[in-house]
C-alpha cells in the first residue's frame, strides 16, 4: 500500500531528513525496530530504511542522492510517495562492479570486504553503483581498497 505525505526537510546533526507521519507507520511492519521502504521523493525514486525515535515518529533520512534527484534543499517542503519494501536486501542484490571485484580479486581482499558488516558492504556498493563516471568509480574504488587494507 501507498502513501503520500508532505514534509519539510530539517537536520538532525548534519543529516537531513523528515518526520514521517505516525497514520503511516503504524500501518507498516517494523523489522528489528526499522522499516525497509520505496518511494519517490518528487519524481526521484529511492530505496530507504526509517528509523525508529524514541517517544517520536519515525525519520526518514534524506541522502544525498534523493536531494539532488528531487533538486530540493533543507527547509524545503516536499511530498513524498512511500510503501514497504519487502524485497530482500542483501548484498548479492546491489551487484559488484567489475573494476571493484578485480581489485578485490587483485589485493587479496575479498575476505576483508565480506568482513565488513552487511550494512557497511551495502552501502559501499550503493555509493560505488551511483558513480556516473569511470574516473569517479576507480577513483573511490582506490579508497575503498585503501581502507580495507589498513584494516
Amino acid at each position: 500500500m501507498k502513501f503520500s505525505f508532505t514534509a519539510i526537510i530539517y537536520k538532525v546533526g548534519i543529516n537531513p531528513c523528515v518526520a514521517v507521519p505516525f497514520r503511516i507507520t503504524s500501518k507498516m511492519t517494523a523489522r528489528k525496530g526499522y522499516i525497509p521502504i520505496k518511494g519517490k521523493i518528487k519524481n526521484h525514486l529511492f530505496s530507504q530504511t526509517l528509523v525508529p525515535i524514541s517517544n517520536a515518529e519515525y525519520r526518514l533520512y534524506v541522502n544525498g542522492l534523493m536531494l539532488k534527484g528531487a533538486n530540493a534543499k533543507i527547509g524545503d517542503s516536499i511530498k513524498f510517495i512511500i510503501e514497504q519494501d519487502e524485497t530482500p536486501r542483501t548484498v548479492d542484490r546491489l551487484g559488484i562492479p567489475k573494476e571493484f571485484q578485480k581489485q578485490l580479486e587483485e589485493n587479496e581482499l575479498i575476505q576483508a570486504f565480506r568482513n565488513q558488516t552487511e550494512y557497511r558492504q551495502k552501502e559501499i556498493l550503493k555509493y560505488l553503483n551511483h558513480l556516473k563516471t569511470k574516473d569517479a568509480l576507480l577513483r573511490n574504488i582506490a579508497k575503498v581498497i585503501q581502507q580495507l587494507k589498513n584494516k
